[in-house]
């Protein structure tokens, strides 16, 4: 008997799409991937090229899943921000945006929810600013993406779909990300603040944000922005709570003028921007969180 997908995902074989495929498949919920390789009949995989999107008769199939989540977008920190780089950065977040509109626009019974990936980058740098979601987007070429891309998901409100905008913060996960590139120089005692360390960084925990998917899909009132980090702390704190949780000393930063040096743009964007993000509207939901301090969550992430 045919079982009919419950959940599907665009950019499963991501970093987050990966950890909730794995998180929906554990626990029983049906789960369809979209992906742009040849997808194998037979298989829960519906090939699809958002770039140049024709709606084929096997998503008809998607007809009645109850949430649809969008996690594609071309890795961040993976090279300098040329103008190619930006180009691909900026079209593989909004054409794939468009292209999952179009797609549940066909549908006979659309799902309740659509869940679609964002960043803290939203809000620019904003120094030590307290950052809500009713907070205003920033200035820059991220937050100019984020701002575009939320808006793109929002045309799914016009076809009766409730729409969740997940503002991520910096994924702690040994897996990969930020985190696993961090973990080599650390463990060498090669670790350090980035710039002065005065920086805000907002954070989220792979476990937590899982949950924090979970809880955004099954609880009808939310809606539209949500800031996917937990308790935001300054670089500095950052860099001494995980070499004190390895053990190991954080005494080499690394001078801003070096990062520009070495990253370009990027730099200040992504390396040295301050975002003081809370999560506002999912204390106000009710949302507990497990793992409410970043010792908590290094503790999670990488038990010794």
């Amino acid at each position: 008997m045919e079982i009919f997908p419950q959940v599907v995902i665009a950019g499963a074989s991501g970093l987050v799409g990966q950890s909730l495929h794995r998180h929906f498949q554990a626990n029983a919920v049906s789960c369809a991937t979209l992906t742009r390789h040849t997808a194998q009949p037979g298989s829960p995989e519906y090939f699809w090229d958002p770039y140049h999107f024709q709606f084929r008769e096997d998503m008809r199939r998607l007809s009645g899943i109850r949430a649809a989540l969008l996690l594609s977008g071309d890795n961040l920190m993976d090279g300098r921000w040329t103008t190619a780089k930006k180009q691909r950065i900026r079209d593989s977040r909004i054409r794939t945006t468009q292209a999952m509109v179009e797609l549940l626009s066909h549908l006979e019974q659309r799902p309740e929810v659509l869940l679609c990936a964002s960043a803290v980058g939203f809000y620019g740098n904003r120094g030590d600013e307290i950052l809500t979601e009713d907070s205003a987007a920033g200035h820059g070429f991220l937050a100019d993406v984020c701002r575009e891309w939320e808006a793109t998901a929002d045309a799914a409100i016009d076809l009766g779909i409730r729409v969740v905008h997940l503002r991520f913060g910096v994924v702690l996960t040994r897996e990969g990300g930020a985190l696993a590139k961090m973990l080599p120089l650390f463990r060498l005692g090669l670790g350090g603040n980035l710039g002065n360390g005065r920086e805000w960084m907002s954070w989220i925990a792979m476990p937590t944000l899982i949950e924090i998917v979970d809880f955004c899909m099954n609880h009808h009132q939310v809606h539209g922005p949500v800031n996917v980090v937990a308790n935001p702390v300054t670089n500095a704190e950052f860099t001494l709570a995980l070499a004190h949780h390895l053990h190991r000393l954080a005494i080499l930063p690394a001078p801003a003028f070096v990062l520009r040096m070495a990253f370009g743009e990027m730099a200040d964007a992504a390396l040295l921007s301050s975002t003081r993000a809370i999560p506002a509207k999912l204390l106000q939901a009710g949302f507990v969180f497990k793992l409410p301090t970043l010792q908590d969550a290094l503790q999670q992430v990488l038990p010794l």
